[in-house]
């Protein structure tokens, strides 16, 4: 598997496995499934309830925990620096593990700079070997940089043909932040399968929608962790890599842009009351 190198010298997948909407009884069959077709990178989150299975598949694994790179993320109610550091604690007993390799920031509301505070504390005492954020626009993300001591290895946001994030790449390049890929397929959305672009390609390749879309992604360097609890479609979506969209097929994938997200909007008040009120069993 192809890996990135975080700017804290830390290797990361290129590809990876999510979990996001997996149901927590699925979960451990599902990474089981992952880890069997090859994914050795995993992401979950304390907001997706689903980090015991993710933690047993684990363990069942036999994979060296050295060659395993396990994200997970830290939900608003527990943002603060005094809060922190627990929920970081609950989630890596939920997950039988003795450090993390990438901690995340979920979402950009609530007291995230004394998270990212306790954060930082943790990531000197190597409980986690890198820390991040996830849904972070460029104004919050400079804010957070500015003010802070350590500059986030990873912005994962979400990414996909329809939603390109072009401008932000640029600037987390700039400052040294890896581009992380949530939605790579836009969650099926608007058609996304059945673009006629997506398609056409696809068949000059003799590859699927979903391949095509992923390998896009992946040649703009962006780390990518689609999901699905099909086995067929795990083993699919992991094999990327015999192949090579040229410049035009990217120039084409490039004209779908919409600048804007069907899947969730972060700016629009009634989502930012929504994720600052959602309690979880974190």
């Amino acid at each position: 598997m192809p890996q990135v190198t975080l700017n804290n010298g830390v290797q990361m997948p290129l590809l990876g496995f999510g979990v996001y909407k997996v149901a927590p009884e699925q979960a451990e069959q599902a990474v089981t499934d992952a880890l069997a077709a090859g994914y050795r990178l995993i992401d979950t989150a304390a907001g997706y309830e689903n980090e015991e299975g993710v933690g047993r598949a684990i363990a069942k694994s036999g994979i060296p925990r050295d060659e395993l790179f396990i994200t997970t993320k830290l939900w608003v109610q527990d943002h603060g620096q005094e809060t922190a550091k627990p929920a970081f604690e609950r989630s890596l007993d939920r997950l039988g593990l003795d450090y993390l390799d990438l901690y995340l920031i979920h979402q950009p509301f609530g007291d995230y700079y004394g998270a990212w505070r306790a954060m930082e504390e943790l990531n000197r005492e190597g409980r986690t070997r890198a820390i991040g954020v996830s849904n972070f626009y460029p104004d919050r993300l400079i804010d957070l940089i500015t003010h802070n001591k350590i500059v986030p290895a990873v912005n994962q946001i979400e990414t996909h043909a329809f939603f390109q994030r072009t401008d932000e790449q640029k600037l987390m390049v700039e400052y040294g932040i890896q581009h992380e890929s949530w939605g790579p397929l836009a969650q099926g959305g608007e058609g996304f399968f059945d673009n006629p672009v997506l398609v056409d390609i696809a068949r000059a390749h003799d590859k699927s929608v979903a391949q095509i879309a992923l390998r896009w992604l992946i040649q703009r360097d962006i780390v990518v962790i689609p999901k699905s609890v099909r086995p067929e479609r795990m083993a699919e979506n992991i094999d990327v890599f015999d192949f090579q969209l040229t410049d035009e097929e990217m120039a084409r994938i490039a004209t779908l842009d919409t600048g804007r997200s069907p899947i969730f909007d972060h700016h629009d008040p009634k989502s930012v009351e929504w994720l600052s009120a959602a309690r979880f069993n974190t």
